[in-house]
């Protein structure tokens, strides 16, 4: 027989609403000390209008990441620090589409 081992995994901890993050304000910090968002977006129907929205908000500085899916209308966007929802209105308005709001 061989001795059984087991890795024991880190597990997950907390909610968003644990000091790592809040979703009373539809943000969360992520562990890398960034902030995700998750917006709505209304009028995206395929990959180009998501590539189009993903361009426009991933140039707001302190952008680092960008996932905009068109079945959902959402966006999820991790930057440095929580943006300006005005900006995000802008970029989204130079794509070409509709900022709904956090969603």
């Amino acid at each position: 027989m061989t001795a059984e081992t087991r890795t024991e995994l880190p597990q997950a901890t907390g909610s968003c609403c644990s000091p790592a993050g809040s979703c009373h304000d539809g943000a969360t910090e992520d562990r890398a000390g960034g902030v995700t968002t998750v917006y709505e977006v209304r009028g995206m129907t395929c990959g180009h209008c998501e590539g189009a929205v993903g361009e426009e908000i991933s140039a707001i500085a302190g952008v680092t990441s960008v996932k905009a899916v068109a079945a959902t209308g959402l966006v999820t966007v991790t930057s440095q620090a929580a943006l300006d929802e005005d900006a995000v209105r802008a970029a989204v308005d130079e794509a070409g589409y509709e900022l709904v709001g956090r969603a």
